[in-house]
């Protein structure tokens, strides 16, 4: 089983919020792309790197479940961790909390399928499958 996690934070701004200062429903789903972005940062393969590469990881499914709303400059915490690599999809786990007092406000869950330029169905590239691996063998020390 794959458990690797990276905690990102992030300050909520106003133009994250309606009218009541409370964040809009979507914006959580912006945050599972930044905890996203961050977790693949911190094992070495920026996003970029994978595109360079011609692979695209589209979302395929998500979820989101709202717990507590979070509000105009509001600190959060991103945990995003990476629960499975299958040959051909990645599927990541989130908790959005307040960062002072680990409050839950948000969990849910992206499936990512694996394609190239021209949108097909591919393996998960060994670039990734092996930056996973030395990441799962890094964070055991």
């Amino acid at each position: 089983t794959i458990n690797l996690t990276n905690l990102t934070s992030y300050r909520v701004i106003y133009g994250d919020t309606d009218q009541m200062g409370v964040v809009y429903y979507a914006n959580y789903l912006r945050w599972f792309e930044r905890g996203r972005s961050e977790f693949l940062r911190q094992i070495g393969l920026p996003y970029a790197n994978i595109e360079a590469a011609g692979f695209h990881f589209p979302v395929a499914e998500v979820t989101c479940r709202y717990a507590q709303s979070a509000r105009y400059d509001d600190v959060i915490e991103i945990a995003t961790t990476l629960v499975d690599l299958s040959r051909v999809y990645l599927l990541f786990e989130y908790k959005i909390s307040h960062q002072a007092d680990q409050l839950t406000l948000a969990t849910g869950s992206t499936k990512h399928a694996c394609i190239d330029r021209e949108g097909r169905v591919k393996r998960i590239p060994k670039m990734l499958a092996d930056a996973v691996e030395l990441a799962m063998g890094n964070s055991r020390d």
